[in-house]
C-alpha cells in the first residue's frame, strides 16, 4: 500500500520546517475543534497549522520570531489563496505584539522544545505555557498548546484537558486545552477516523491477565498513553464481561476476551491461534500445516536479526494466510487479523 501523503498540497519549507510541520489530518482536526472567529497562532513556523486555522476561522494572527520561517508561511498562504491571515514577525511575548492584537477568541501555541532531552519536561517549552497565559490573558481566556506526547497525564501540572492524538495507529500529538475549551480531564483521539474517548468518573477496572483469551485487541496508542484503558473497557462491557489486559512488553499490550469485540479505538483485532515456546522450526511447521504464507514479526528484536528470523519462520510457506507473531519473553503468540 502506498504511503499516504503528509500534506494534501505542497508546502514550501526548509528541512526543519517540514520535519516539524503538523500533519494534515492533525491540523484539520485541530482547526475544527478550535473553530472560532479570531485566533492567534503563535510560534506558527512555516504555517502548516495556520493554513487550516484560516479555513475554519474568520481571522488568524500568525506570530513567529524566525523571519525565514514566517517568509515560508506567507508564501504558503499566498500559494493557496489564503488572505485572512495577518503575519507578525516578532517575539510572541513582547508587549508590542500583544498591543497589535484585538480581543481574541483563542490563542494556540506550538512551543519550541529542546532538540534532545533525556526525559521530556513540560517546563522546557519555549515560550513557556504559564508565560503565554499571563501575557495573553487580558485579551482571551481560552488557550490551546501542543506539548510532547511522551508526557503522561500526571506529569502535566496544569488544570487543563490533556488530549492524546494517534495518527494511523501511532501516538502523534498531545494538545492541552484551557478555559472553556476544556471538555474533560483526559481524552484520546484516533485520526483520521476522528474516534474519541474521554475520562469519566465511572470506569471499569480492567484486570491484568497472564493468559490470552480467544481474541486479542490492540488499543490505539493514544488510549494507552492517556491512561484510558479502563474507560475503554467500560465502553466494551456491554459486549463482554471477561475483558482483561495482557502486557506483552513495555511497548505493547492487548485487551483480551473470548468475544470478538468491536470499538473504533481498537486499531487491530486478532484471533489468537497459538501460544507456545519460541521454537522457530515448530512454529514454521504449524504455519505450513495451517496454510500460512507470510509472518509479520511484531516483537522487539535486534534489527540485524529481524530478517533472518522472519525468513526462517517463512521457509517453504506456500499459503495465502498472514500470521502476526508477538513475543512475550520467550513465549510466541501467533495471531491472525479478524
Amino acid at each position: 500500500m502506498p504511503r499516504k501523503k503528509r500534506f494534501e498540497h505542497n508546502i514550501v519549507s526548509d528541512r526543519d520546517g517540514m520535519r516539524f510541520a503538523t500533519p494534515e489530518d492533525v491540523a484539520r482536526y485541530r482547526a475544527t475543534r478550535l473553530k472560532c472567529s479570531t485566533i492567534a497562532d503563535i510560534s506558527c513556523g512555516v504555517g502548516g497549522q495556520t493554513i487550516y486555522f484560516a479555513r475554519e476561522c474568520d481571522k488568524v494572527y500568525a506570530v513567529e520570531i524566525d523571519p525565514e520561517k514566517i517568509a515560508y508561511a506567507k508564501k504558503n498562504c499566498r500559494l493557496l489563496g489564503i488572505d485572512n491571515v495577518e503575519f507578525i514577525c516578532a517575539d510572541a511575548l513582547s508587549p508590542e505584539v500583544i498591543r497589535q492584537l484585538p480581543e481574541l477568541d483563542i490563542v494556540f501555541s506550538d512551543p519550541a522544545r529542546p532538540a534532545s532531552e533525556d526525559v521530556r519536561d513540560i517546563g522546557n517549552l519555549r515560550p513557556a505555557i504559564p508565560a503565554v497565559i499571563a501575557a495573553y490573558s487580558p485579551i482571551t481566556s481560552d488557550f490551546a498548546f501542543e506539548a510532547p506526547p511522551q508526557l503522561t497525564p500526571e506529569r502535566i501540572p496544569f488544570n487543563c484537558e490533556k488530549e492524546y492524538i494517534s495518527l494511523e495507529g501511532k501516538i502523534n500529538r498531545l494538545d492541552l486545552y484551557f478555559g472553556s475549551l476544556m471538555k474533560c480531564d483526559v481524552s484520546a483521539v484516533s485520526l483520521p477516523s476522528g474516534a474519541r474517548i474521554e475520562s469519566r468518573s465511572a470506569a471499569l477496572d480492567i484486570e491484568p491477565s497472564e493468559e490470552l483469551a480467544s481474541f486479542a485487541f490492540e488499543p490505539e496508542e493514544s488510549v494507552d498513553r492517556a491512561g484510558l484503558l479502563s474507560q475503554l473497557a467500560e465502553d466494551l462491557k456491554d459486549q463482554a464481561s471477561d475483558i482483561r489486559s495482557f502486557f506483552i512488553d513495555r511497548k505493547r499490550l492487548f485487551i483480551t476476551s473470548d468475544i470478538p469485540l468491536k470499538h473504533p479505538m481498537l486499531k487491530n483485532r486478532y484471533r489468537v491461534l497459538s501460544t507456545q515456546d519460541f521454537d522457530i522450526s515448530q512454529i514454521n511447521a504449524l504455519l505450513k500445516k495451517s496454510g500460512f504464507g507470510t509472518v509479520i514479526l511484531r516483537a522487539s528484536v535486534d534489527p540485524k536479526d529481524y530478517w533472518d528470523i522472519r525468513n526462517r519462520l517463512e521457509e517453504n510457506l506456500r499459503g495465502d494466510r498472514k500470521a502476526h507473531l508477538f513475543l512475550k519473553d520467550r513465549m510466541a503468540i501467533l495471531c491472525e487479523l479478524l
